[in-house]
């Protein structure tokens, strides 16, 4: 029996906290293909900024869950997006950014114009038929600088699965579409993509494993809400911080299934990326970081470094966890109710995209 199917069976028993997911859907391989099929298959993913398709007649690769994706602009100014596979034998089409009018396969030349058309298929035989045969679409939209795709084209739009995140940092100071990119950080972690995820998603552990960012933020003041696809956290800053002027509360948000998106106290600021699973126990995942363009240089550096802090102090209680509950030793485990919510929340999504 899958583990899917044995935790239906059992049902619920008594507990006086509510229990996590079965431990087993860390390892399963099985659970592993149902989540990929029903979940990353189907939902809206930040594939990255808009700036990098350059002018109309631009092209940029991207990576959505580990899909394949390319972005197009075409001269018509229109933004699309496909699954970045020749339709001939497989291989990736487009690499990198660049302003072409079509795409060509390096593998045997078979050519894309940038609404997805095959063009050109060469020493192909007299009357080959092209139909069919363009770029797979894929759905495709956009938050101020932000590209969002979803390999399913007929997916709801992208305005309903954001509901009213955008509204939500808008409305608590940060203007996104002042901000500046600065950086992509790429990182690798030994862990289930859901172990990683629910340690963001709570601060019970921070006054014990991260005595920089409780410099920062007042974790004893922290607020937790929880409203269809988002999960938010929202910690004022520490009495003890300068804010320098800036915002005086960080903004820490999950926008299911896995995009975070950062907003710390002091001078503006954001970060937002993915984690997507490459194996039942790793994962990987990458952030965007912006600054207000006026930003001073030796600030940003110490927020990057303080950044990195944190993010090495979560991988290894992360990794940890992994260790433990990928075991198989124990069955499952148990919540606190109040600190815990947002995971509860993020569970519950989980139970019912798989039920």
């Amino acid at each position: 029996m899958s583990a899917l199917a044995d935790d239906t069976a059992r049902g619920d028993h008594p507990a006086s906290a509510p229990r996590t997911l079965p431990w087993s859907w860390y390892a399963d391989p099985e659970i592993a293909a149902r989540e990929h099929a029903a979940i990353f298959r189907r939902a809206w993913q930040y594939a990255g900024r808009r700036e990098e398709l350059t002018a109309p007649g631009s092209f940029a690769a991207a990576h959505v869950a580990g899909l394949p994706v390319v972005l197009t602009r075409d001269r018509d100014d229109v933004l699309r997006a496909f699954a970045n596979v020749c339709r001939h034998r497989g291989a990736i089409v487009a690499s990198g950014t660049g302003e072409r009018g079509t795409l060509q396969c390096p593998y045997h030349a078979w050519t894309y114009g940038l609404d997805g058309c095959l063009r050109a298929a060469p020493r192909s035989e007299p009357g080959f038929d092209t139909t069919g045969l363009g770029l797979a679409p894929m759905a495709v939209g956009t938050w101020g600088p932000f590209v969002f795709v979803n390999p399913d084209v007929d997916a709801e739009p992208l305005e309903q699965a954001l509901g009213d995140l955008p509204a939500i940092v808008r409305e608590r100071g940060l203007d996104v579409d002042a901000l500046r990119f600065h950086h992509r950080a790429e990182y690798e972690i030994r862990a289930n993509w859901k172990i990683a995820l629910e340690n963001y998603l709570e601060c019970y552990h921070c006054r014990l494993n991260h005595p920089g960012l409780v410099s920062v933020i007042d974790d004893r003041r922290l607020v937790m809400e929880a409203s269809g696809f988002r999960a938010s956290q929202f910690n004022p800053a520490h009495p003890g911080f300068d804010v320098a002027g800036g915002l005086s509360q960080g903004q820490f948000h999950l926008l299911f299934p896995t995009l975070k998106v950062n907003v710390e106290p002091g001078p503006a600021n954001l970060s937002i990326g993915p984690v997507w699973p490459v194996a039942p126990d790793r994962c990987r995942g990458f952030l965007d970081y912006f600054f207000a363009p006026d930003a001073a240089e030796d600030w940003i550096a110490g927020f990057l470094a303080f950044d990195d802090q944190v993010g090495a102090e979560d991988t290894a209680l992360v990794e940890g966890a992994q260790a433990g509950a990928g075991s198989g030793l124990v069955e499952e485990g148990r919540l606190i109710a109040h600190d815990e919510q947002l995971i509860a929340h993020f569970q519950a999504y989980l139970r019912e995209q798989l039920a």
